[in-house]
């Protein structure tokens, strides 16, 4: 059994080594896709609730008495 999954994990290593990475295309859509996330992931920060809510979070964890 060893021996078999030995086979197939060099087998799949053997076809993915071909590759030589990622073309401009790519990584402009990587880009434009984590901009995106960094811009969403701002906007539910930086609301209204979710900012008061963090606050608070932080005002309770410094007055907490240890």
């Amino acid at each position: 059994m060893y021996a078999q999954t030995r086979a197939r994990l060099r087998a799949l290593l053997s076809r993915t080594r071909g590759d030589a990475g990622m073309v401009t295309s790519e990584y402009a859509m990587g880009i434009i896709a984590a901009v995106a996330f960094a811009v969403l992931l701002y906007e539910v920060v930086t609301s209204g609730q979710v900012k008061t809510e963090l606050q608070n979070i932080v005002k309770r964890a410094l007055s907490a008495r240890m």
